[in-house]
């Protein structure tokens, strides 16, 4: 963005000139580029615990049908937000989260 040096107010591009609509002043437009580096996303890595050491609670696996299922919380996103679950089947070991 550009601004006249006299009225103080934004230079409209006009062609190959930016022009000041009040007061009329106009010089030659300057190409501007503006850019953002957004960060990869980390993935979200479902830890390796003891399975002896986890909670056993009922939940139900949706891909053996098992009834019984470890237990553990990770906090994932802000602080300000609630914990994800993670459950990981006693029986095929499928593992999934739940977000609350």
């Amino acid at each position: 963005m550009e601004f006249c040096p006299k009225c103080k107010i934004l230079l409209k591009k006009k062609d190959e000139k930016s022009i000041c609509s009040k007061c009329g002043y106009s010089k030659e437009s300057v190409s501007l580029k503006t850019s953002e580096k957004i960060p990869e996303r980390k993935a979200i890595a479902v830890i390796e615990k003891e399975e002896s050491a986890l909670a056993q609670i009922d939940a139900n696996c949706e891909k053996c049908g098992n009834r019984k299922a470890y237990f553990w919380q990770v906090q994932t996103r802000g602080s300000d937000e609630s914990p994800t679950n993670f459950f990981k089947c006693v029986k095929c070991k499928h593992t999934w989260r739940e977000y609350t």
